[in-house]
């Protein structure tokens, strides 16, 4: 937790961006029969029936100090797919840059050898050295800024039925675009100091010693 709370103390550095990696799902449901338009004084009604058409798999990264964010909206989340995220952020995104601050969760598929998994050993150790890793405790995803990303696209975007992938790819998109037109950042003010605070039940118990 301390790790992580210390790098977003970093002051802004183009060379050392912190970028903060997280994923979700969407249910994918459609509506058989068709909603009811809206009227005055009465909003559009959908009726609560609705059919199953899988799920999908939505890999959001923000830089928090600058604003820029996106999201890759895929069928599901393997090495593979973020191996494929890490490759377009070193070499694209971030290409300018000395080193990545990555901050994610402890997911299997959140670690360097899945690297080796897509690309060749030279390509995988190449695109591991790019990142600086910084990884949440277990159960304190909440430490993860790229999380408040992830809720203000399901408030702002995901809060409804969306029947397909398709359309899930282009409402994602829009919402993508208009998120960076104008970039929100993040100042985060909690700090280690404060965590040894008001998280204290979380650190070890230090008895008093006596010479």
């Amino acid at each position: 937790m301390e790790d992580v709370l210390e790098v977003y103390q970093r002051p802004y550095d183009p060379d050392y961006p912190v970028v903060c990696f997280d994923e979700t799902r969407k249910e994918l449901h459609a509506s058989p029969r068709p909603a009811l338009a809206a009227q005055p004084g009465q909003p559009q009604r959908v009726d609560y029936e609705y059919e199953r058409n899988g799920s999908a798999s939505l890999l959001l990264w923000y830089e928090p100090l600058a604003g820029p964010c996106a999201v890759s909206v895929r069928e599901q989340h393997t090495g593979v797919d973020i191996a494929a995220i890490l490759a377009h952020l070193s070499d694209t995104v971030y290409a300018q840059a000395k080193k990545i601050v990555l901050v994610c969760d402890n997911l299997s598929t959140h670690k360097g050898h899945f690297l080796y998994d897509t690309f060749t050993p030279e390509e995988a150790r190449r695109l591991s050295a790019r990142f600086e890793w910084h990884y949440t405790p277990e159960h304190g995803s909440w430490l993860n800024i790229a999380e408040c990303a992830l809720s203000v696209l399901s408030r702002q975007c995901l809060n409804r039925r969306i029947a397909d992938l398709e359309t899930l790819k282009s409402e994602v998109a829009a919402w993508e675009k208009d998120r960076n037109r104008c970039p929100h950042t993040v100042k985060w003010q909690f700090r280690a100091e404060d965590a040894r605070i008001k998280l204290r039940r979380l650190y070890p118990i230090q008895s008093d010693k006596t010479s």
